[in-house]
């Protein structure tokens, strides 16, 4: 070869070369296990930063002693030896947000778990973030419908809510923020539901259910399975809030549910304890209060200045025989706006959904329902309460007057008609035209096991007979007295074709 043109070339490439200098803050893994990890070095971190232990394993610093900082570590710490190096990223955990993310199945880190491929999305969010100050909300007056006769009547939801579901394992908490999910299609509402320490195979199921309904159209699940660490249990529903965020950014309204955040607190108790923080109450740690309420006050109705977006949520705890005073329980009540407490006698006596009407309230109240619901279920509570009372002391079997056997067969009527199948969620319209029905006494005549075979009936002939009065409801939201006049006919007619 040419001596020349060798020289030609080692001077070109000395020309070309550019000196680049890469800074990496780099720390070392003192001690690892059971999903934690100390490091020494990194003097530099920030609270809740990224850390790359290298081999796509990332943890997140939750510890800043003086010497060492306490990590979880995101994903299987089994690959983390002593002595590994550590870098640190200089980024707060964050998550893919926007439009990709819609319709698919991920973990708590945006990564996807459905096998659809990867997610198209170059937008990102952190998972931690300030909740929207007061002068950027407005009051909550915008109705979420869930098709949930129970709910819409008595415990209305309004958009930007927090509403708490409450109650012990296996009462229906799941299947009514699942026929929430399902009543909001074509309400444009984009739903996130986060599944926390739950089984895969129940997931799996929850995922086919939604696809039959169609529902998986507008929904994104974020799954941290039972199988997971304790780590990510604990950011799953900071991800799914930051994903529900984006579109509340973009001017949209969104629900997104934590099933449950009582298998959350129980993770962090976990991470906590390893991290040798103080044990609290219960043994958790002195913070989990706040590591739920900075996660609650995210939820919010923007006002139009900041785009008028909204984040409902509906944060699912589970209680132990009932004890709705324990620890997390009461915590969570106080930083949300009313609970719906389901009981488990009523789930075995048949009622379902069964939701205490006594211990349930919404603290929004009528602000975030329509004119019409409010003015066919006004007194239903009151009903209600009067009839549990009544129904009481009627099991003592002494003589009742009239007007108490009156309000008890009334509010028999009333509990029969609260009640609902799973997977199927009802329309406004058609729940005011029953509630109407019962609270004006025109079902006082049905027997009792009759009623629910009544209102199907009368559905069905209402959408045949009378769809225009249906309509006039759905767009007029309220009952003048002519709509009043069509329901009184339309039900008198139903009954006559029954005789």
């Amino acid at each position: 070869m040419n001596k020349n043109y060798i020289i030609d070339l080692i001077k070109q490439q000395i020309q070309d070369y550019q000196h680049d200098l890469k800074v990496e803050k780099v720390g070392t893994v003192v001690e690892v296990g059971d999903g934690i990890a100390k490091i020494s070095g990194l003097s530099d971190a920030m609270a809740s930063e990224m850390l790359d232990f290298g081999n796509d394993v990332f943890g997140v610093a939750l510890n800043l002693d003086e010497d060492f900082i306490g990590a979880i570590i995101l994903g299987d710490y089994g690959r983390i030896r002593e002595g590994d190096l550590v870098k640190s990223t200089g980024r707060i955990l964050e998550v893919p947000v926007g439009q990709g993310v819609v319709g698919r199945v991920v973990n708590a880190l945006g990564q996807p778990i459905d096998g659809k491929g990867p997610i198209k999305s170059d937008k990102f969010y952190p998972i931690e973030k300030i909740a929207p100050r007061v002068i950027t909300r407005q009051p909550v007056t915008t109705p979420l419908q869930t098709g949930i006769k129970t709910i819409d009547s008595m415990f209305p939801i309004g958009r930007g809510q927090r509403e708490l579901i409450i109650g012990d394992r296996q009462t229906g908490k799941t299947a009514l923020v699942i026929d929430a999910i399902i009543n909001q299609k074509g309400q444009n509402v984009t739903c996130v539901y986060v599944t926390i320490g739950q089984k895969e195979a129940k997931v799996a199921r929850i995922v086919s259910e939604l696809q039959a309904h169609g529902a998986m159209e507008y929904t994104i699940v974020v799954s941290a399975s039972a199988a997971d660490p304790a780590s990510l249990l604990y950011i799953a529903p900071f991800a799914g809030c930051a994903m529900a965020e984006y579109f509340m950014d973009q001017g949209k309204d969104t629900l997104v549910i934590y099933d449950d955040l009582s298998k959350q607190a129980a993770a962090y108790r976990q991470i906590s304890l390893l991290l040798k923080r103080p044990p609290g109450r219960e043994a958790y740690p002195g913070d989990v209060f706040y590591l739920h309420s900075r996660l609650l006050e995210r939820s919010a109705r923007l006002n139009a200045d900041y785009g008028g977006g909204s984040l409902t949520a509906l944060p699912i705890i589970e209680t132990q025989a009932g004890d709705i005073a324990a620890y997390i329980p009461t915590n969570v009540i106080s930083i949300t706006d009313g609970q719906i407490f389901l009981e488990s006698d009523l789930f075995y006596q048949g009622v379902r959904p069964a939701i205490n009407t006594g211990l349930s309230v919404s603290r929004v109240g009528s602000a975030a329902q329509i004119k019409a619901m409010k003015q066919v279920a006004g007194k239903l509570k009151l009903e209600m309460a009067q009839y549990r009372e009544l129904a009481a002391f009627a099991q003592f079997g002494s003589d009742l007057d009239e007007a108490t056997k009156k309000q008890i067969n009334r509010g028999a009527r009333i509990s029969e008609i609260l009640k609902q199948p799973q997977y199927q969620p009802m329309p406004v319209e058609h729940q005011v035209l029953i509630i109407y029905a019962v609270t004006n006494g025109l079902v006082d005549d049905i027997a009792v096991d009759k009623i629910r075979e009544f209102e199907t009936g009368l559905v069905k002939y209402a959408q045949a007979q009378a769809k225009a009065t249906l309509e006039k409801i759905v767009k007029e939201k309220q009952l003048n007295p002519e709509i009043e006049e069509s329901l009184k006919k339309l039900i008198t007619e139903y009954k006559q074709t029954l005789s």
